[in-house]
């Protein structure tokens, strides 16, 4: 039977891709506790609604399956003790420590009509204005009145990139770096042990969501079956890094290095795929701004263990040596016009999702980076991203390949 997962290049065709539709968890974001969840503004949920619906039918014409994270975890749940298990999961991750209160909170899910129905009302968060909460005078069952929620909601969870990766036949299960969003890997830690479509031929896993370190998916890019690049980031550690590596080269065999690209901790540049993505075999994305200062480190196998050095040379050769290309072409964000350069960065022009070799999912805002991709002879599916890029993430933030074909 194939692999569940397969994804060996950022570039193959995709044949099946997981995206989140997103829910009423964007409507209970709220003004003063915006920077609590990761979002400088508030999308309109209808609006936002509207141009995903638009993205996953323009992949759907180009003959890409699309799931949802949100019925892949329903499906997860697979008998009564699951579920049970799940929610305890789930409510030990809040911050509620009263027995009374976790007790009324898990009836208050399992009273949910069905599966899918429970599992969109954990993402959406809970307002304690939803249910009544049992009188208690102990110093634990005491909640703040200032702040509206009992569960934070997770709004960003309709960027699935992020709480873990795709590489070769495994599963990268990350630790996220904000406490708001370590979360949501939840939801795949029950879909990959427990949805019928993994049991037969489960992924290998090669990051586990315990672990102490962070790593999120945006940093972590399948250049070639032989070759990774991670970013370390103000969302990435490089130990992190070094352990995937050693995971990866452990289980995945046709991987023999991975390129750790310095970005810096900055939150414009918060993953690699911000500032850069592979567009083809030889054509990459870059934000002028990382291009000069790029440091790029080299891990590979030595024996049963890892040889790490840093490349001094351009990322041009870098690239060039290691994908074993004679040359490369990299498009600026914003072309040569720094002004441009870093109001399309913002919106996300260097987050492209391709969909097959020379072939990209864009925002259509973002129309002196498209121009230049055009230019360079790739082929743009445009989409609008008013609303959606206001949780600052592209179409490559919003989409997690399960299959990709071989190139």
């Amino acid at each position: 039977m194939p692999n569940a997962i397969h994804v060996f290049s950022e570039i193959g065709r995709l044949k099946q891709v997981m995206l989140h539709r997103p829910g009423r968890e964007l409507e209970n974001l709220v003004p003063d506790h915006l920077n609590r969840l990761l979002f400088d503004d508030i999308p309109f949920l209808e609006q936002a609604r509207a141009e995903h619906d638009r993205f996953a039918e323009v992949l759907r014409q180009n003959d890409v399956e699309v799931l949802y994270l949100e019925d892949l975890a329903a499906e997860s749940l697979t008998s009564p003790e699951i579920k049970q298990q799940f929610l305890k999961d789930y409510l030990a991750e809040t911050t509620i420590q009263s027995p009374e209160i976790i007790k009324e909170v898990t009836d208050y899910f399992l009273s949910c009509d069905n599966d899918r129905e429970l599992i969109d009302k954990t993402m959406a968060g809970l307002a304690k204005n939803e249910l009544e909460l049992p009188n208690t005078k102990s110093l634990a069952g005491t909640v703040d009145d200032q702040y509206p929620f009992l569960i934070d909601p997770m709004p960003n969870l309709y960027f699935t990139r992020d709480p873990f990766a795709t590489i070769g036949n495994g599963v990268s299960l990350n630790r996220m770096y904000s406490e708001t969003r370590r979360r949501e890997t939840l939801y795949g830690k029950y879909i990959f042990a427990h949805h019928p479509m993994f049991q037969q031929n489960p992924p290998h896993m090669l990051y586990d969501r315990a672990q102490p370190t962070r790593i999120e998916g945006g940093d972590e890019l399948v250049l070639s079956k032989h070759v990774l690049a991670i970013g370390i980031s103000q969302r990435t550690d490089a130990a992190s890094i070094e352990q995937l590596a050693r995971k990866v080269f452990e289980n995945e065999p046709s991987f023999e290095y991975v390129l750790a690209f310095d970005i810096g901790q900055e939150r414009k540049f918060m993953h690699l795929d911000t500032v850069f993505t592979m567009v083809d075999h030889d054509k990459f994305t870059i934000h002028p701004e990382i291009e000069g200062e790029l440091t790029v480190y080299s891990i590979s196998r030595a024996g049963d263990g890892v040889t790490i050095k840093e490349e001094k040379d351009t990322l041009e050769n870098i690239l060039c040596r290691y994908l074993e290309l004679n040359a490369v072409e990299l498009i600026r964000c914003g072309g040569s016009d720094l002004i441009a350069a870093a109001r399309e960065q913002w919106n996300d022009g260097s987050n492209t999702l391709t969909i097959a070799p020379g072939e990209v999912v864009v925002y259509d805002r973002n129309t002196i980076t498209n121009q230049k991709l055009a230019e360079a002879g790739i082929k743009l599916h445009k989409i609008s991203g008013s609303e959606l890029v206001r949780g600052r993430g592209g179409p490559r933030c919003m989409s997690m390949p399960f299959v990709r074909e071989d190139i």
